[in-house]
């Protein structure tokens, strides 16, 4: 089969290439997948260069979320051949065929295509389990969400604004604004520079915001830290500006807020049954079109370096998903 392999870790996707490998062997508790569609995240760019958290040792196949039909599950498996499914694994999506631990895998929501499905796992996962399982986002409350046109960022726009909340997206390129405000009409889209602290004040007639959701780090946490409420929620996502910031503890003491560390994947490996309800929420928002993924491009595997290259080159406003086939 045909998998795009990692075989050194480098600084510019020269230890990555196409290969033909033999296909993965399904051992108990997994399911083999056909892949369909797969999605480009963030963590897939850094693992390449060993900058992400999890670092699997080279040679492995890229890839961390995928759409596909079933192959073959152990006979008491709540998964059949044929089934639609939508999930992944912390590598090994970008592949033809792939084997994922069954409880990494929902069955793709109804009306949804396997591009959508694809691209709406671990970003809205993420969303989830940062605004509504750990902050309890309630209708009529302000959310920042910082790297807006990100795939995570989207994804909290779409997911805040289906919740009912005010939503400020931030994004630090001016030419990306109204792209967003297509896509999910959030309340305010500014530009995450210098001092924006101003700008939010002023946007929430002062109150500040509730809950922010931050992806980027650096110094656009910096700033984030001076537009959260008293008793609001920081939620800490990544660090995509590339400098993972410092906090003075006196700082959320005297503003009375929490910082919150939000890990998506490890949440629901840690509380399965949550993450499980997680996955069934999201679900049923997309079946119901309350939820829809921002899909930036639609490419071959064979074309994996565009997709990469965006994404390091900050192109991208949604998701990268490659295609493998009908």
């Amino acid at each position: 089969m045909k998998a795009l392999r990692v075989l050194e870790l480098t600084e510019d996707l020269s230890g990555v290439s196409l290969n033909e490998v033999k296909p993965p062997e399904r051992i108990p508790g997994e399911v083999l997948v056909r892949v369909r569609a797969a999605s480009l995240n963030f963590p897939d760019l850094l693992m390449t260069q060993g900058k992400y958290q999890f670092k699997p040792r080279p040679p492995f196949t890229s890839g961390l979320e995928l759409a596909g039909e079933v192959i073959e599950a152990d006979t008491n498996s709540v998964f059949k051949p044929g089934d639609k499914v939508i999930g992944g694994n912390k590598t090994g999506a970008f592949a033809e065929f792939a084997c994922v631990p069954e409880r990494g895998l929902s069955p793709l929501p109804v009306g949804i295509s396997f591009a959508e499905g694809a691209a709406m796992g671990a970003a809205y996962s993420t969303a989830y389990t940062g605004l509504i399982e750990l902050c309890g986002l309630k209708a009529g409350q302000w959310v920042l969400v910082t790297g807006a046109s990100g795939g995570v960022g989207l994804a909290a726009v779409n997911l805040a604004k289906a919740m009912g909340a005010k939503v400020i997206a931030a994004t630090g390129v001016d030419a990306k604004r109204a792209q967003i405000e297509q896509l999910y009409a959030p309340d305010a889209v500014i530009v995450s520079e210098g001092r924006f602290r101003e700008q939010v004040s002023e946007i929430t007639g002062g109150k500040l915001c509730d809950v922010v959701f931050d992806p980027v780090g650096g110094d656009v946490f910096d700033e984030c830290t001076r537009c959260v409420s008293f008793a609001g929620k920081l939620v800490v996502v990544g660090f995509t500006s590339g400098r993972i910031a410092d906090i003075a503890t006196n700082i959320p003491l005297i503003k009375g807020f929490s910082i919150v560390g939000l890990r998506a994947g490890e949440y629901s490996r840690r509380f399965p049954e949550r993450g499980a309800a997680i996955s069934g929420e999201i679900a049923k928002l997309a079946s119901e079109d309350r939820i829809k993924p921002a899909i930036d491009r639609m490419l071959p595997l064979s074309q994996w370096r565009e997709g990469f290259e965006a994404m390091a080159n900050r192109e991208l406003v949604g998701k990268v998903v490659f295609e493998l086939g009908e």
